[in-house]
């Protein structure tokens, strides 16, 4: 499984990142600890062509490294495959980050199974795409919108993760 996650990332390495489209991203985070810079390339599940918003899951979890580092309030930036932006974030809230993951759900019924077994493998027990495992899922998975930054935003902007509310990050 971890090879698959690779391939976008080698994409993008070799400067191809574009060919991908907005299935995915290269998502800039910089370390809480290092303060080093470090890359992730990551699925869209959602796409907003209006205001640029991409929603992505951290298949890992909260302990996933880039999401810690994001929401320990590091900058961020955002690459469609033309290079990075400085973006903003918001982790999503249950109710939304359902309604996003059923919509991701929808769209792609025929890669349904996979996505299914992938979750079920991610979590440690079965994802069957029911309302109730959805709910679960997210709870486990967060959902993260990230957007690029416009010009007068700066990285001072703080808001309460919806479930941790000891956890913060940017908007």
């Amino acid at each position: 499984m971890r090879s698959g996650f690779t391939l976008p990332n080698r994409l993008y390495d070799a400067g191809l990142g574009w060919l991908l489209g907005r299935r995915f991203l290269r998502l800039h985070h910089t370390g809480r600890r290092s303060g080093r810079t470090f890359q992730v390339v990551l699925e869209v599940v959602r796409y907003d062509r209006r205001s640029g918003e991409a929603t992505v899951i951290s298949g890992f979890g909260r302990d996933a490294d880039w999401f810690r580092n994001v929401v320990a309030g590091g900058p961020v930036a955002v690459d469609f495959g033309h290079g990075p932006r400085p973006a903003v974030y918001r982790v999503l809230d249950r109710d939304e980050a359902q309604r996003a993951y059923a919509s991701y759900e929808g769209r792609n019924v025929l890669i349904g199974p996979l996505v299914r077994w992938t979750l079920t493998k991610l979590l440690g027990w079965r994802y069957d795409g029911s309302p109730e495992a959805r709910r679960r899922m997210v709870e486990e998975l967060p959902l993260v919108a990230v957007r690029p930054a416009l010009p007068d935003q700066t990285h001072d902007f703080v808001r309460v993760d919806p479930f941790r509310a000891s956890d913060t990050h940017k908007t």
